[in-house]
């Protein structure tokens, strides 16, 4: 039976998702494949990974988010959109 993650585990991963403009697991993947290529197993070192990955999108400068946001918008005001057949 798998465990049920850390509540301050699942929050840093939730930061991030939002950050990336992705789904809560797969920011959650996303931590979990770069703390097994470093070799963390414990969960303060991954809440602290989490963190600083955070960190990084943030200084990256580019909001996914608002950029999907963006991009499907302007799908919905394009005239050659059909909305039904």
């Amino acid at each position: 039976m798998v465990a049920i993650p850390d509540r301050h585990y699942n929050a840093a991963c939730g930061r991030l998702a939002t950050r990336l403009g992705i789904s809560q697991s797969a920011a959650r993947r996303k931590v979990d494949i770069k703390a097994s290529q470093e070799g963390i197993r414990d969960l303060a070192a991954r809440i602290a990974l989490a963190e600083a990955m955070l960190a990084e999108a943030q200084a990256g400068g580019v909001d996914n988010g608002t950029l999907f946001t963006d991009q499907l918008g302007a799908v919905g005001n394009d005239e050659n959109f059909m909305t039904e057949d």
